[in-house]
């Protein structure tokens, strides 16, 4: 009978059965049962299809309520397990009102999926909790590895004071920071944890030190950089898509508010084309602070000089200086500043000197550093580099080169001039020589007329064109025409150093006063005849020397300086020897007077008299020439047609 009929609910479906196997009827039993008994057992089939059918619609309710009920038992036994963690969390942070309300979110989150948690398994939950502050090169897919964990950009936990940060790549993700990628699948992908801090990030509160240089040469750094200080935030943003450069999907992650100061190190003349071409530098950067290369040279001074070198030393782990050593530093340090009276502030310099004084010092066996051994390394970096120096003596030795050291020479002078080979500046002298004849008062500057000469250049020239008329055409007319010019020159003149030997070469030529050729000149001049500073007078006085030197020394020899580069004056130990025994000199020189009488032994009133008398012959010859000429003409007026 039916009372043997049972049924189980299956996922696809309902299926019947008998309770009882002895009791199932064949289809041909069924068959053969009268017909009013068939009736009835259909007719409880139906009863108990309609009913089981009413049952499977309330299933998925009673599944839907179970699950619910399940759901609300998980969360309420989460509420009750993570509530005294997240409360000690709270506590500790009730300052922070940002952080709360995180905590506050992520309590919420964690009750709401806390079935999905289940699901993951114990590995999820445990990942979870041990991975707070760390960051995973890989994205896991399992829901909760990566949605709790805390990606902790910057941590000055460790840190006394504001963070102090210096940046030596201060590219443009190195600033503002990055949000990086991992490929999946040939899928590029990324997640919070992705989020890579910048140095903005780091140095936020405090200070941030940039070479301005480094900066400007990468490409959007400098945008970034100021566009993050005017808006006072950091927006990590790729340049990829801030561009379109590409299109995928990537995050967005919040802005950080900003609060820094950069300071920006560099040379003087970036921070001038900064402030002339920039309109927001200024306004971002209104604080200047200009070094000065030097300091004075005082007592106190070269105490505090002998003090770093004892610090460098300990720091470069070097043998210990002795005071001659320390004296010799600080004689160098003079040379480099190009004063007597200052001292260098730029410490690679000097710190190169001591590591290699160190080094002979060890090739010596010395216990102690000398001024033997910086003498070493001194003359060792002057070797390096001295090349071009040699090959110019060299040239001149051989005569290729045509520069006279002996002898006397009208309208001819030994210039000097420098060259600067970045590490490295020598002196080197030049034949310079003027020539006069009849003319209307012009001297021609032939590196001018070439467009050899610079600007400076042509202004001196132009400054003793004024000096000439001044003094001796102011009652008669300047009848001459003169040239001047920077013999076996091949590249462009430039400064106005020379000056005071062109126009001592012009008044040997117009008063026919020979020069001594054992003599160099360097100074500028004014249009009163004034003689004024130079630069490079070290090395102009030593290129001269050393050809002298190497030549022989006379006891005639010398320069001419101007009185006002006397206390620059740091020569090497060989021109300070020989200017003490009287084989070389040096002669500061305030006028054009002074110089002139040294150049050629007349006293400046004589060979004023000669140049007067020289233009008053020319400009009497001018006179004649132009009332001949003035004749002819009326002849030629005349004469028939």
């Amino acid at each position: 009978g039916l009372g043997d009929f049972a049924g189980k609910v299956w996922r696809i479906g309902l299926m019947g059965y008998a309770s009882n196997p002895k009791n199932v009827l064949t289809p041909d039993q069924f068959m053969h049962l009268p017909p009013a008994q068939q009736a009835e057992m259909e007719k409880q089939v139906a009863a108990m299809q309609a009913l089981l059918q009413e049952v499977m619609r309330q299933v998925p309710q009673w599944h839907r309520e179970v699950q619910n009920e399940i759901k609300k038992l998980n969360q309420e036994t989460a509420v009750i397990a993570i509530t005294p963690l997240f409360s000690e969390l709270q506590h500790k942070y009730q300052d922070l009102g940002d952080v709360l309300a995180y905590l506050e979110a992520v309590q919420n989150d964690i009750v709401e999926n806390v079935m999905n948690l289940l699901e993951a398994g114990d590995t999820a939950i445990s990942e979870i909790t041990d991975s707070a502050g760390t960051s995973t090169s890989e994205v896991p897919r399992q829901f909760g590895m990566t949605r709790y964990k805390v990606n902790v950009l910057v941590d000055n936990s460790q840190l006394e004071g504001a963070p102090i940060v210096y940046e030596d790549q201060a590219t443009y993700n190195n600033l503002i920071g990055r949000i990086e990628h991992i490929s999946q699948m040939g899928t590029l992908i990324t997640d919070f944890t992705l989020v890579q801090p910048g140095v903005l990030h780091r140095a936020n509160g405090g200070y941030l030190i940039l070479d301005a240089r480094k900066l400007l040469l990468q490409p959007f750094a400098w945008d970034g950089l100021k566009r993050a200080l005017r808006a006072g935030e950091i927006r990590i943003e790729s340049l990829g898509h801030m561009y379109s450069w590409i299109s995928s999907v990537s995050l967005e992650p919040e802005p950080i508010p900003l609060n820094i100061k950069v300071v920006l190190l560099g040379d003087r003349l970036l921070y001038y084309l900064l402030c002339h071409y920039d309109p927001d530098f200024g306004e971002l950067f209104k604080i200047s602070a200009d070094f000065e290369d030097d300091m004075p040279r005082s007592p106190e001074n070269n105490l505090a000089y002998a003090r770093l070198v004892a610090g460098l030393a300990r720091k470069e782990k070097l043998r210990h200086f002795d005071r001659t050593a320390v004296a010799r530093i600080i004689e160098h340090s003079a040379r480099i500043a190009g004063d007597a009276e200052k001292l260098t502030t730029h410490m690679q310099t000097i710190s190169d000197v001591l590591r290699e004084a160190n080094y002979w010092a060890s090739q010596t066996d010395h216990e102690f550093v000398t001024a033997v051994d910086v003498q070493k390394a001194l003359d060792a970096q002057e070797h390096r580099a001295s090349r071009i120096r040699e090959r110019i003596l060299e040239a001149m030795m051989q005569r290729t080169l045509l520069i006279d050291t002996e002898g006397m020479v009208t309208g001819q002078i030994n210039g000097l001039a420098v060259y600067d080979l970045g590490n490295i500046a020598f002196g080197k002298p030049n034949r310079i020589t003027a020539r006069i004849r009849l003319g209307k008062g012009e001297v021609i500057d032939i590196e001018r007329q070439v467009e050899m000469g610079g600007p400076i250049h042509s202004k001196g020239v132009m400054i003793l064109t004024g000096f000439l008329g001044a003094r001796y055409a102011g009652e008669r007319p300047l009848s001459l025409s003169a040239t001047l010019v920077f013999e076996q020159s091949y590249s462009e003149v430039e400064g106005d150093s020379a000056s005071l030997a062109e126009l001592a070469a012009l008044m040997s030529a117009l008063a026919d006063a020979p020069i001594k050729q054992s003599l160099a000149v360097t100074g500028s001049v004014n249009q009163k005849g004034q003689v004024q500073a130079i630069g490079g007078v070290n090395e102009k006085i030593e290129g001269f020397f050393e050809l002298c030197q190497t030549r022989g020394l006379t006891g005639e020899q010398g320069v001419l300086i101007p009185a006002a580069n006397a206390r620059h004056l740091m020569l090497k130990q060989a021109v300070v020897q020989a200017a003490a025994d009287d084989r070389f000199h040096i002669y500061p020189v305030e006028t054009v007077d002074e110089a002139i009488e040294l150049l050629t032994g007349l006293t400046a009133e004589e060979v004023d008299g000669r140049i007067v008398a020289r233009l008053e012959k020319m400009a009497e010859t001018v006179k004649a020439f132009t009332a001949v000429a003035a004749e002819n003409g009326q002849r030629q007026t005349k004469s028939p047609v």
